[in-house]
């Protein structure tokens, strides 16, 4: 049974259409039957007592999952900066007693069940202002642990600096990196092509 956290929200970047897939709503694409959003929401919600959907689409599927969606809180598709901003927000809204978010992209199907933990361990043993996830030594900026009270200092750069390169934000603060290692699925695989999308159910049928 996965570890809960107490404090720490879980949000899924869902962002808008796949530029690349037909333009469709990447959360909703099947893998082996499943919306890829599910397997997501599947694994965070092991791990957090609240899920968050970020994203820009108006699509009322999103409503059958009962969990808050929020849009970007800037306008004009900013990238995931403005997705992990967005959910900062929202926390110090409605959840003042909470400080971390963990983000994970909707098109990341074999997330580990120890990311949470793991990531917040990482940040505790190393005393970090951030934790973003490895995979046998590759980086993957956009899967991490954020504090809350970094919101001002992100829409700082976001909207006085133009930054939206997410390595550039976190090269400004001590960041852990914990890795997790794998033999033959990447558990940040994530899908941005046709391609993409044959080679995860492939992997999930060997798997099974």
């Amino acid at each position: 049974m996965p570890k809960k956290i107490n404090g720490i929200v879980g949000a899924v970047l869902a962002g808008g259409l796949s530029r690349r897939m037909n333009k469709q709503n990447k959360s909703f694409i099947p893998l082996n039957g499943k919306p890829l959003i599910d397997y997501v929401i599947d694994t965070l919600s092991q791990q957090c007592d609240t899920i968050v959907i970020n994203s820009n689409e108006n699509d009322s599927r999103l409503a059958s999952y009962n969990h808050p969606v929020v849009k970007d809180s800037l306008k004009g598709y900013l990238g995931p900066l403005a997705g992990i901003l967005a959910v900062m927000e929202w926390t110090k809204q409605h959840l003042p007693d909470c400080k971390w978010i963990v983000t994970a992209p909707v098109d990341t199907p074999f997330l580990p069940e120890d990311l949470v933990s793991t990531l917040y361990q990482s940040h505790q043993k190393n005393q970090s202002a951030l934790a973003c996830a490895c995979s046998n030594g590759r980086t993957h900026p956009v899967i991490g642990l954020w504090p809350v009270n970094l919101f001002g200092e992100l829409r700082q750069a976001l909207v006085n600096e133009d930054l939206r390169k997410i390595d550039l934000w976190t090269s400004r603060y001590s960041i852990a990196h914990p890795n997790f290692a794998y033999d033959v699925i990447d558990p940040f695989f994530n899908i941005n092509c046709d391609k993409d999308l044959l080679e995860a159910e492939s992997l999930l049928s060997s798997d099974g």
